[in-house]
């Protein structure tokens, strides 16, 4: 009797044990990314297996499964982890974009193609898919590129990659207006990214083009009414740039600017970029802004100089700034 109380005792202690260290998979998916992070990919295919046997319909496994195949460079076996799941009725954009991914890695450029097409078609309204699509046409030398990142703008204007990619391909074609808004759009949705201080330098040096060629209906004649408004706004300060175009100087073209679009344009053109200056304008921080914008990426010292002589003015703004999440409203597209 005793022998059988000790073994019912032990037999209860390990049961406690194992149910108590048992993970769901949920947790394990979670430590299984923690093993991605650290580039441990072994451990986490070992860990996301044991999650997957234990819910194997969870597509957001199968996904990292697919991801930790990715970063592996084991594209084959990726593209067939993926591909089981695109056609069923829980799949996501995300898978789309893994299995283009692979296609593209293998060089098998027109399934890569087919799919992106297939997966926008299904997911009409993901920037995501516009802006990868995108880069794989880009890649191909095919102009259309821009296409696909405009429509991604578009359909969804707070993804900021497609942002990110249109000044840049107006900024190698000439395209002033363009780089110079979609390029200080990024900036703001994205004010701490690692791409962030090159387009910056990008649309510093698209105003200092701009006025530096002069020929300002020459820049309107692809890209409509908006445009030509704004080319027609910004013409009007062509006295100031003379001086040369600095964070001082910009802040005192752009202030004039704001000043005479909210009379003429406002109404016709809302646009969120030009009301941010605006409500920055009224609080007393478009200057700060400014600097922040331009004078990090002209002059790093001159920059500095200025935040030790207006230190108050910088405080505000950048708390101000870190406070705010940047959104665009639908509907302000006007290319």
């Amino acid at each position: 009797m005793k022998s059988i109380s000790k073994a019912f005792f032990l037999a209860t202690l390990v049961f406690s044990f194992t149910t108590g260290t048992a993970q769901s998979a949920s947790e394990l998916q979670e430590t299984a990314r923690g093993y991605m992070r650290q580039g441990d990919y072994t451990n986490a295919y070992l860990v996301l297996n044991r999650a997957s046997v234990l819910e194997p319909k969870n597509i957001e496994i199968t996904k990292d499964l697919a991801l930790n195949y990715l970063f592996q460079r084991k594209y084959t076996q990726g593209l067939e982890e993926i591909k089981p799941v695109l056609d069923r009725d829980d799949v996501d954009d995300q898978c789309y974009q893994l299995a283009a991914n692979f296609y593209k890695q293998l060089d098998d450029n027109k399934e890569c193609e087919k799919l992106y097409k297939k997966g926008i078609k299904k997911f009409p309204k993901s920037g995501v898919l516009y802006n990868d699509f995108g880069e794989f046409q880009w890649e191909q030398k095919n102009n259309e590129a821009i296409k696909q990142w405009e429509k991604g703008i578009e359909v969804e204007p707070n993804f900021p990659k497609n942002y990110y990619n249109a000044c840049k391909y107006y900024y190698a074609s000439g395209g002033r207006v363009w780089s110079i808004l979609y390029g200080e759009t990024f900036v703001n949705m994205d004010p701490l990214g690692k791409t962030t201080p090159e387009v910056k330098s990008i649309v510093l040096e698209s105003y200092k083009r701009l006025f530096a060629e002069g020929d300002f209906n020459k820049q309107t004649k692809e890209l409509g009414k908006f445009a030509d408004a704004f080319l027609q706004t910004t013409k009007k300060q062509v006295a100031i740039a003379s001086e040369g175009i600095d964070p001082g100087t910009l802040t005192m073209i752009r202030t004039r600017f704001i000043l005479d679009w909210y009379h003429d344009y406002g109404g016709k053109f809302p646009n969120r970029l030009f009301e941010y200056h605006r409500q920055l304008l009224q609080e007393g921080m478009f200057d700060a802004y400014n600097q922040w914008m331009f004078g990090t990426v002209q002059n790093l010292a001159a920059y500095q100089n200025w935040i030790n002589t207006h230190s108050s003015d910088n405080k505000e703004f950048t708390t101000f700034q870190r406070g705010r999440i940047y959104k665009i409203p639908p509907g302000q597209v006007y290319h």
